[in-house]
């Protein structure tokens, strides 16, 4: 896991980002995206979840790189 390039970084920032807003919706009800963006049906808001979306995706392949350990 020490192998990430600046895009994988970026991608799990994404995910990040992601995972905390689902957690304020299951805990509280509360849609960060959407309030700050203008609703959940706002283009900006769609934006964004779209490239969360897209950042889930794309960290599948993280799943699957071959890693190698130096001790």
């Amino acid at each position: 896991m020490d192998h990430f390039t600046a895009w994988d970084k970026l991608i799990l920032a994404l995910i990040i980002i992601g995972a905390l807003n689902w957690g304020l919706i299951g805990f509280f009800g509360f849609d960060l995206v959407a309030a700050v963006f203008g609703g959940q049906l706002s283009m900006a808001s769609r934006i964004v979840f779209a490239i969360v979306g897209l950042a889930g995706i794309w960290a599948i392949t993280l799943l699957f790189r071959n890693r190698t350990t130096t001790a």
